[in-house]
């Protein structure tokens, strides 16, 4: 089961933090058509090109294999100060 991840504005759009997908999609894009099927508003949002991917905590610069089990976060543009 692949566990998601969301966070700031990511979260606050589709009214969870966390989500486990089962079965385990087998790529990043694959994970990323499971959830635009449920919400396109999301599925939106995280092709936008400020949104980063990080698979297992490293950013995934590129589609990329998913392991049974993985842990994938979508992570918004953030702001410091």
């Amino acid at each position: 089961m692949v566990r998601v991840l969301l966070f700031g504005r990511l979260r606050d759009l589709a009214a969870w933090r966390e989500r486990a997908f089962d079965p385990d999609p087998p790529r990043l894009s694959a994970l990323k058509a499971l959830i635009a099927a449920e919400d396109p508003r999301l599925a939106a949002e995280l092709d936008a090109p400020s949104v980063r991917a990080a698979v297992n905590r490293e950013l995934a610069l590129t589609d990329c294999d998913l392991a049974p089990g993985a842990e994938v976060a979508f992570l918004p543009p953030m702001s410091g100060g």
